[in-house]
């Protein structure tokens, strides 16, 4: 008449739970994207995106170091030049306000946290696109190729650790990766966005780096429909030397997540993009979810399905949560 199993005798309390956990959360895990803008005198606040600005480079110094005092594993930082051209030159400027800001928080935070940089041209250039565009208005994979080249050592140069090509073009990590070795960087490390979609889920992204596209990027980012094609581009990044791979969006995306983790033999990241925020936000906003529980769950999510680094606007945030103590 009784049941002869009974799963929640390790649940009875906090300290079986915790006992028991499978999944953790912990800030190393985390890293913080940050934008930065150039010719603001204050941070600006994105509106689709609550509690995240574009800050200045006087702002985004302080608020580096008050993320790696909270202990966040690594920053990702994004340009907002403001000014923009055809080949998106500023990318590639070591003077342009990636790259300044890049040589700001080396020299603020040394090796007190993994410093990564965007390597992408889509917020430099004045059509939007990931890459140099041919007549026809179609994107020139190779000759982008020679500027993401060109870009990986600006930024190796200027002090990231990691550069994260996100364009989505063919055969981009092995070009990096060559340019980093020739120059002598070879410490330098990838971490590849190797599926990433085609998503509406970059809605509110577009705000927070002042994206200028017109049209989609449909023939370069990934069908949200597939999810073998994820694998093929995995294998193709790994074979051309990333040292991490990527799926970004993630929480729509876990499948894929647990597929790739599953074949990576390197660490895997999950990005958690910018309308999966709004989202969260916004509901927490109208009292319809608990807010820090929400957060945590989702996060817990992504580390469950397989990731290893867990990109976050929450990141900061979170990060002081979890070593505020234990939750039951």
């Amino acid at each position: 008449m009784y049941p002869s199993h009974r799963p929640r005798r390790l649940r009875r309390n906090p300290a079986v739970r915790r006992l028991v956990s499978e999944t953790s959360v912990q800030p190393r895990h985390l890293v913080l994207p940050m934008f930065v803008r150039e010719g603001i005198d204050e941070p600006a606040p994105i509106p689709s995106m609550p509690g995240v600005v574009q800050h200045t480079r006087d702002s985004l110094r302080a608020a580096a170091a008050e993320a790696v005092e909270a202990g966040v594993g690594g920053l990702m930082l994004f340009g907002v030049p403001a000014e923009r051209d055809a080949t998106g030159s500023g990318a590639v400027d070591p003077d342009g306000v990636l790259n300044a800001a890049l040589r700001d928080l080396s020299a603020d935070l040394g090796d007190d946290a993994v410093l990564m940089a965007d390597l992408c041209l889509d917020e430099f250039t004045d059509h939007g696109h990931c890459g140099v565009l041919r007549p026809d208005g179609t994107v020139d994979n190779d000759r982008t190729l020679q500027l993401y080249g060109e870009m990986g050592v600006v930024q190796a140069q200027s002090g990231a650790h990691v550069v994260g090509p996100s364009g989505m073009m063919d055969g981009q990590v092995g070009v990096i990766r060559e340019s980093l070795d020739a120059t002598g960087f070879a410490d330098t490390a990838i971490l590849a966005y190797s599926a990433k979609y085609a998503s509406a889920f970059y809605g509110p992204f577009r705000d927070a780096v002042d994206s200028q596209l017109q049209g989609d990027r449909k023939t370069y980012q990934q069908d949200p429909a597939n999810g073998r094609e994820a694998l093929r581009e995995a294998d193709l990044d790994l074979a051309e030397g990333a040292d991490m791979v990527m799926v970004k969006p993630i929480m729509s995306y876990l499948d894929v997540l647990r597929d790739v983790a599953g074949v990576a033999d390197v660490p895997v990241a999950g990005y958690q993009v910018s309308g999966e925020y709004a989202m969260i936000e916004a509901a927490a906003a109208n009292g319809w979810l608990d807010r820090e529980r929400t957060v945590l769950e989702s996060l817990t999510s992504i580390r469950r399905a397989g990731a290893d680094v867990i990109l976050t606007y929450w990141a900061a945030e979170a990060a002081r949560w979890l070593r505020g103590g234990d939750r039951a």
